[in-house]
């Protein structure tokens, strides 16, 4: 990525979240439950980042009794605290961020070529970094 890049930012009309995306990048069309949004490079259309966000359907009959937390190793600007997993694959390599607020789980990804991840690591960490999450009513 160059360094001047200009960003917009996206923000999620359902859930509140938000998240920045380099300004020339073409979204993918909003799904019609408008759960999240994705975007891809127009130059390269195997680097994408989407971000969504989904309401935490746990039926707590049928969990353990003391369910461990996934393990959160990560923590936005804004403070929010949540998970933040690599997949290296052969063809495709990911970073998923994911995180709870009360009953909503948040979530954001980037993905490209697995021969290109190292090139985009620092783009997605800074993208992840900079995801919001609403400000809870009080």
């Amino acid at each position: 990525m160059s360094s001047s890049v200009r960003w917009t930012t996206y923000r999620n009309p359902r859930y509140n979240f938000e998240f920045p995306y380099p300004s020339n990048w073409i979204a993918f069309p909003m799904p019609d439950n408008r759960d999240g949004q994705a975007f891809r490079d127009p130059q390269n259309p195997d680097f994408e980042i989407r971000g969504w966000a989904e309401f935490a359907m746990l039926d707590a009959s049928s969990l353990p009794r003391q369910a461990p937390s996934p393990q959160k190793n990560f923590t936005t600007n804004q403070g929010a605290v949540g998970k933040l997993q690599v997949d290296l694959g052969s063809q495709t390599s990911l970073m998923t961020l994911t995180l709870n607020q009360g009953e909503v789980l948040y979530n954001w990804q980037g993905q490209c070529q697995s021969k290109q991840f190292a090139d985009c690591y620092r783009f997605f960490y800074y993208v992840a970094s900079q995801y919001r999450l609403p400000v809870p009513e009080k």
